[in-house]
């Protein structure tokens, strides 16, 4: 990657955190769990429901999503922010829908999808935990049958990964969820590759891009997969909880959402608008998340983060003497690297740690364990510096000593 612009080093930093509420006394290196909210969108989605109560049932009922029950004055609310959020993230509005959360999106086409005894359903060792176990709950019910593939780690390249998951394709596999970013690695896999190996075999895809928008660039139709979810209130800068699911044309007639309510069967735009009474400005100020980001510079804001994350592992593996499990390609804006084995290597030494730095020393950070390891994800925002991740260093040092 380039080297980032001097105006961008200049610019982005601590004087960035004026654009946010975090607390002053934090030390907050964790944006990737679940996100944090500029105050600009906080205050564009509160007027929102300021709006909202003016008026709330022509709000909520003739104005929010067109379900065929009224004849729409103004093109439903829920359809102009998903075109704002589509051409974000690459796709045609009429192929997005709305979720909760990622955790909804796989939901939603797991539990749609038409899976009969014998069929397999393919995950990985890096997967979300819900991933897991939302394919069990959906297994154990159509007796199908979850396989998770393993992939290499460390010492991780995009050929190895794409080689373990074609190699744990069988005649049976019938569906692949696959990260599009790893949650516990940090990962950026090559799903685009994943996924075309995957179709010339027949296997149906999904991907979980639950911190994708905003971290990396994303075109969601030129992935080529079948089904694609994110999370828009991790690092795009939307409201929690705020999440989209996209499926291509061919299968959206067995995409359903979990909660059947006013729009089903017109549709899937009308089935994800419209699920009963709730509060939609979390989608509905999306595109100011991203509005904000642009204003910041988008291209430099994930240079910066990338950058910053990049040179704050490669600072603190060596000091370790650990590595860093991959190349930088296979990074965004966070990267995780191990800890030393003294620091410990239980679940439950993460735990403690991730406990002590938060309630001790002040800082917010992802530890846990992962296969017999202790690791720590690194998360940079334009308001951290390298400042803070050698303050998290040090404390790591600290505290793990202690334990």
């Amino acid at each position: 990657m380039s080297a980032t612009p001097a105006a961008a080093r200049q610019t982005f930093g601590h004087a960035m955190l004026a654009h946010w509420s975090l607390d002053p006394a934090i030390t907050y290196l964790n944006h990737g769990t679940v996100g944090v909210v500029p105050k600009r969108v906080l205050a564009a989605q509160q007027a929102m429901r300021d709006e909202i109560e003016r008026q709330p049932a022509r709000y909520q009922v003739r104005e929010l999503a067109d379900v065929g029950e009224f004849v729409m004055r103004i093109p439903p609310r829920m359809r102009t922010a998903a075109a704002a959020v589509a051409e974000f993230v690459g796709c045609d509005a009429k192929d997005l829908a709305f979720v909760d959360n990622v955790t909804a999106g796989y939901n939603a086409v797991l539990r749609s999808w038409p899976f009969q005894a014998g069929d397999e359903i393919l995950i990985t060792d890096h997967s979300y935990g819900t991933v897991g176990m939302t394919a069990d709950f959906v297994a154990k019910r159509t007796g199908a049958k979850v396989v998770t593939a393993t992939l290499p780690f460390p010492e991780t390249t995009p050929e190895k990964v794409v080689a373990a998951i074609e190699a744990a394709i069988t005649p049976r596999t019938r569906m692949l969820v696959v990260d599009h970013i790893c949650a516990p690695t940090a990962l950026v896999l090559p799903v685009k590759e994943i996924v075309a190996r995957a179709r010339a075999r027949g296997v149906v895809t999904l991907v979980d891009g639950a911190h994708v928008p905003g971290a990396i660039h994303l075109d969601i139709t030129a992935i080529g997969a079948d089904f694609y979810t994110a999370n828009l209130h991790k690092w795009g800068m939307a409201p929690r909880s705020s999440g989209i699911l996209w499926a291509a044309p061919a299968v959206q007639q067995h995409l359903h959402p979990t909660v059947i309510s006013w729009g089903y069967g017109k549709g899937m735009s009308a089935e994800f608008d419209m699920l009963g009474t709730r509060d939609a400005t979390p989608w509905l100020a999306a595109p100011e998340g991203i509005a904000f980001m642009r204003e910041i510079g988008l291209d430099a804001m994930r240079e910066y983060n990338h950058r910053t994350v990049w040179e704050a592992a490669r600072s603190m593996t060596q000091h370790w003497g650990t590595k860093i499990p991959a190349p930088e390609s296979m990074y965004g804006s966070m990267c995780t690297i191990p800890l030393p084995e003294r620091f410990g290597t239980t679940r439950e030494a993460g735990s403690r740690l991730k406990d002590l730095l938060l309630y001790e020393e002040h800082i917010e950070a992802q530890v846990h364990g992962f296969k017999d390891r202790i690791y720590v994800r690194l998360a940079a925002q334009v308001y951290n510096d390298a400042s803070d991740f050698e303050k998290l260093r040090l404390a790591i040092e600290k505290r793990a000593a202690s334990m």
